[in-house]
């Protein structure tokens, strides 16, 4: 075999990897909306969402979450600072539904340097109930929620979770965010899982209350500094699985800045980087540059034309990963192509400071995540 040969192959086993990760999680996830699977069993649930300030679209989830058809569950909103704005926000929307049982928790309990987990402790301290949802705020909740991470829940699972699904994107760059959350890596979380190889997703997380308190409680999720890292590493040493749920929640976007991409892109990259770094190693051969570039010189060696070879990877990769969007339901557009491209040039950049870097930003918060240890610099209330 010469070097061509070696080349191109090397590109086709990158293409047809994933291919294969598609596939995988196509049949694995069902379309944006559909009903989840029927229970018979619907005990009372926690919901504990930690909030901080006013988002583009609070007000709707915020509604959401009040709206919910389960036949009963508690939520409990978890405040940092008794002055965050969202208090306000939180006690309109609870007056407006008096029928749903709904508590707002202020104050900071330090018990890491993440500072989500942290406003999480009083509302799992708080909770009336076995079964507890961790909830980002920014989920758009739909009305069968609680259904769909319930009905995630099998004999083995540890936790049961969902990736956020990128959705209503305002501007070019909200539409690269989509492009990295929906059918990268929702599709190769959803792919892993399918496999055997699932990993925790701190947007919804349901767990079982007594076994999480019987083998350390919600200050457990500290062992590392993302809690849905903590979360897979404790559940994985129990003998359990993270499970997904049967199709994603939305996550509404708006307007995203450039900056603004990067800056989260590179801190969900850091942690990864430093809590499964085996399993992050790899992810340079994702996107379309390496099997590209593999094509590209199995082209010049041969004495090829390079214009064929790139259209062929380009399409190779690009229109399995635009055909599962479009099954499934997900933001597609016609700048979803553009944005593909724009995603993956970003990619390599992103995966190289992840291994230099560890000072990140979130939320205004300055993060150190080092290997071994981890602070936070908070933002001044109200900030």
């Amino acid at each position: 075999m010469d070097m061509a040969q070696a080349l191109a192959l090397a590109s086709g086993a990158l293409v047809a990897t994933n291919l294969a990760s598609i596939l995988v999680a196509g049949k694995r996830l069902k379309p944006a909306g559909a009903p989840p699977p029927d229970i018979r069993k619907k005990p009372p649930v926690s919901v504990v969402v930690p909030v901080r300030g006013i988002e583009n679209f609070s007000a709707e989830t915020l509604e959401r979450a009040f709206r919910l058809t389960w036949p009963s569950y508690e939520l409990l909103f978890c405040v940092a600072h008794g002055s965050d704005p969202i208090v306000a926000e939180i006690e309109r929307t609870a007056a407006a539904h008096p029928d749903v049982e709904a508590r707002i928790l202020i104050g900071d309990d330090r018990v890491s340097a993440n500072p989500k987990l942290n406003n999480c402790v009083k509302g799992w301290q708080a909770a009336r109930h076995d079964w507890v949802i961790l909830a980002d705020s920014n989920v758009l909740m739909p009305p069968d929620y609680i259904q769909h991470l319930m009905a995630g829940w099998r004999r083995n699972s540890g936790v049961v979770c969902s990736t956020p699904l990128g959705s209503r994107p305002e501007g070019f760059w909200a539409e690269v965010e989509c492009m990295f959350l929906n059918t990268q890596q929702a599709r190769w979380q959803y792919a892993g899982e399918a496999l055997g190889l699932g990993f925790a997703q701190g947007k919804s997380m349901l767990w079982y209350k007594p076994m999480l308190d019987a083998n350390g409680g919600i200050q457990a999720l500290n062992a590392e500094i993302a809690e849905d890292a903590a979360s897979t590493k404790l559940v994985n040493r129990l003998g359990l699985q993270v499970h997904l749920v049967s199709s994603p929640f939305e996550q509404p976007l708006g307007r995203r800045s450039g900056q603004e991409i990067w800056s989260r892109q590179c801190r969900w990259s850091r942690l990864r980087r430093v809590t499964f770094p085996g399993f992050f190693a790899p992810e340079i051969l994702l996107g379309v540059l390496p099997p590209l570039a593999l094509a590209l010189a199995a082209a010049l060696f041969s004495g090829a034309a390079l214009l064929p070879a790139t259209l062929l990877v380009l399409a190779a990769i690009y229109l399995p990963e635009a055909a599962l969007a479009l099954a499934k339901g997900w933001r597609l557009s016609l700048l979803s192509l553009p944005a593909m491209i724009v995603r993956d040039l970003l990619m390599p950049a992103i995966w190289l400071r992840a291994w230099l870097s560890g000072t990140i930003d979130w939320r205004g918060n300055t993060m150190t995540i080092g290997t071994s240890t981890c602070e936070l610099k908070e933002a001044p209330a109200g900030s």
